[in-house]
């Protein structure tokens, strides 16, 4: 007959420390009974509700900086079931963090507390993530805005990059309707650089069966990039011209392929060495920037997204077509200042239009996305790989600005 577990009642836990600690400390510990060690250690005992009690205790041991010793779980009738430890290793993970601006070297790979998922939200179990932009604007603040718009004005308000994710649920919190432990997802979330993470359940969609973790990874930020700026800001037609500018980066690999879907005329702007893969990617026409400048060759485009800026606002306005429309997805904060001054100006006088895109976290777009991903309709284009432990290489070779398609970061767990 089998044996049925009452899932209700708390589970006995034993938490042994390295420290002497007295009976006054019971409820410091939640009630946990207190029993002193002939070596000196203190053994901890007592039920505990469930997993987010467990950790709340475990964060007050790591408060008071009393070593961890063990944590084992008693299940009633049977022998202790001893949980692995390693200095915390059950609650720890590792993670990527920068407490100050500056160049990759301030990056550091840390054991940090592994999170919990909170009611709305999903923890994720990482085996992917990406590089982009906007990770070396946060971490060099090279932008001074970042500081200004929430970012930390003398240091980081948030700690830990990376953005776009590929990974297993690992937990979901109570109120997550749309994913389950096992369900495989990608998405855009905070704090990506990490063994694990949680995010909203709509900042995530199942990932598409014919990717890798790693290629799923390549896509949220830049994709969703591409296709806002093309659709929203860029009001794209089919049968338009539609130049991109910088077509053989992470937003730009994109731009050209979600351009092509949408059934414009693409023109691809990018170094010699890249103009196959331009190409590749459905290009109907490559320009090689070393060997010719699209603003002065006379022709004119009804949409140009500049996925890296270059080009003078004036420059931009010249190769569009009367009543086009010029997307800035990136750029210098000289740039940036030049399009938010001469912008609105430019729409009044001439009736050509000017106007930016910064990705918003969409889970609708992220669908629209993995429908093209399906279909073959978009593939990402991976430069490098790096581990988890090698993310400020990544950055360092980001920050170069030569990256082909993405840099992605592989997250490896040590199964033992």
């Amino acid at each position: 007959m089998a044996e049925v577990i009452d899932s209700s009642q708390p589970t006995i836990y034993q938490i042994r420390v390295k420290s002497h600690l007295g009976s006054d400390w019971t409820d410091w510990f939640e009630g946990l009974t207190i029993t002193l060690e002939e070596g000196g250690d203190t053994l901890l005992t007592g039920p505990v509700a469930d997993q987010a009690a467990l950790h709340g205790l475990l964060k007050k041991v790591r408060d008071l900086g009393i070593p961890l010793l063990s944590v084992i779980r008693v299940e009633l009738g049977q022998a202790a079931e001893h949980i692995e430890v390693r200095k915390g290793r059950e609650i720890q993970m590792k993670a990527i963090i920068h407490t100050k601006y500056g160049s990759p070297d301030v990056l550091q790979i840390a054991e940090v507390e592994k999170p919990t998922s909170k009611d709305d939200e999903v923890l994720i179990k990482m085996h992917a993530a990406s590089v982009n932009a906007y990770d070396w604007h946060a971490l060099t603040a090279d932008i001074f805005l970042i500081r200004l718009m929430g970012g930390g004005l003398l240091k980081p308000k948030y700690t830990r990059l990376g953005a776009d994710i590929a990974g297993r649920v690992e937990a979901v919190g109570k109120n997550v309707k749309q994913f389950q432990p096992g369900d495989e997802v990608f998405g855009m979330i905070q704090g990506g650089f990490a063994e694990y993470a949680c995010a909203p359940e709509d900042a995530l969609v199942l990932k598409p069966s014919n990717l890798s973790f790693e290629e799923a990874a390549a896509v949220p930020m830049a994709a969703v990039t591409a296709l806002q700026g093309l659709r929203d800001t860029g009001q794209i037609q089919p049968g338009q011209k539609v130049l991109i500018n910088g077509a053989s980066g992470g937003v730009g690999t994109f731009a050209v392929q979600i351009a092509k879907s949408f059934g414009a005329e693409v023109t691809a702007v990018c170094s010699t060495r890249n103009l196959d893969q331009a190409r590749s990617l459905g290009a109907d026409h490559v320009i090689d920037y070393n060997k010719e400048n699209f603003t002065q060759n006379g022709q004119q485009y009804d949409l140009i997204l500049a996925a890296n800026g270059y080009h003078s606002l004036s420059a931009y306005k010249r190769a569009l077509a009367p009543k086009g429309i010029y997307v800035m997805a990136g750029g210098s904060m000289s740039q940036i200042f030049q399009a938010m001054l001469m912008g609105s100006w430019m729409s009044e006088t001439e009736g050509k239009k000017m106007g930016g895109v910064s990705a918003k976290r969409s889970q609708k777009d992220l669908v629209i996305i993995k429908e093209l991903l399906e279909a073959g309709k978009v593939v990402p284009v991976i430069d490098r790989r790096y581990p988890l432990s090698e993310a400020a290489e990544a950055l360092r070779y980001l920050g170069a600005g030569h990256a082909r398609g993405k840099v992605v970061i592989t997250v490896e767990h040590n199964s033992k």
